[in-house]
């Protein structure tokens, strides 16, 4: 019985990939095709056996100066701000380490279909910014897009590996809920109304990743034994890459340095 489910969907595949129609509903969520990796049975992590990978991503040479963000143009936006907002290309944590940094389990992990969480990750554009400016969700995964300002966004992700779309939100106005059906890191995320929000996503076929916040660092639990490649990205300095190997119920460092 298996064997015939999985021969029906292939073909399913295939009839999608030739007939499928796109839906440019504003309040329809999109429908894209599975993930090109979905391969071999559900996964499940053997708990009592489970590692973790913990680590901080350092920032090394001058803090840079981010440029200030002119709202000028649309007052609603600038009215949102007693103080001028700064790019977030590069925030430095005052103790020397790198926010909005997605770490992620690139390779090693079983040939297995890691079953996305039910919730969805929230992306909020509040003060004309987008919130959080890195976000990491599962294939398949809900995003729920939010509009918290008094004024109109266009949320506009530009994929590769994924379907593009292009969608305005009114103010204060229902959200949206988006997914991604295939692995891609990172999406970028802009808005065509206002050149300065920028928001990345990072889409992973497992649930093995982490953004770091104002204390720089991450942890990656639940883990199966074994040797990883993890991979940390930042938006203006790139990937950087470390093989690490995890034995059974075993907590490992893995630190990233960046330069400036």
């Amino acid at each position: 019985m298996k064997k015939f489910l999985i021969g029906c969907g292939a073909a399913s595949l295939l009839l999608l990939a030739g007939c499928g129609s796109k839906d440019t509903s504003e309040n329809v969520k999109p429908k894209e095709e599975p993930t090109k990796s979905a391969a071999g049975a559900p996964a499940a992590v053997d708990e009592a056996n489970a590692g973790s990978i913990t680590g901080k991503v350092s920032f090394a040479g001058e803090k840079p100066a981010m440029k200030t963000i002119s709202m000028d143009a649309t007052s609603a936006c600038a009215r949102a701000h007693t103080t001028p907002q700064k790019s977030q290309e590069v925030v430095v944590n005052d103790n020397g380490t790198l926010r909005n940094v997605f770490v992620w389990v690139k390779a090693g992990l079983p040939d297995k279909q890691w079953t996305p969480p039910t919730g969805a990750v929230k992306l909020d554009q509040h003060g004309c910014m987008y919130e959080p400016h890195v976000v990491g969700v599962m294939a398949n995964q809900d995003i729920e897009i939010v509009n918290s300002d008094p004024t109109n966004h266009n949320i506009h992700p530009l994929p590769k590996e994924n379907r593009e779309w292009n969608e305005s939100q009114p103010p204060k106005g229902d959200s949206k809920k988006k997914s991604f059906a295939r692995q891609e890191v990172m999406i970028p995320v802009k808005c065509n109304v206002h050149p300065w929000m920028r928001a990345y996503i990072g889409v992973v076929n497992h649930p093995f990743f982490a953004v770091t916040g104002d204390d720089g660092t991450f942890t990656l639990k639940g883990l199966p034994p074994g040797t990883y490649t993890v991979e940390a990205w930042h938006e203006k300095y790139g990937p950087k890459e470390m093989q690490v190997t995890v034995a059974p119920k075993e907590s490992k460092t893995a630190d990233f340095d960046f330069k400036g």
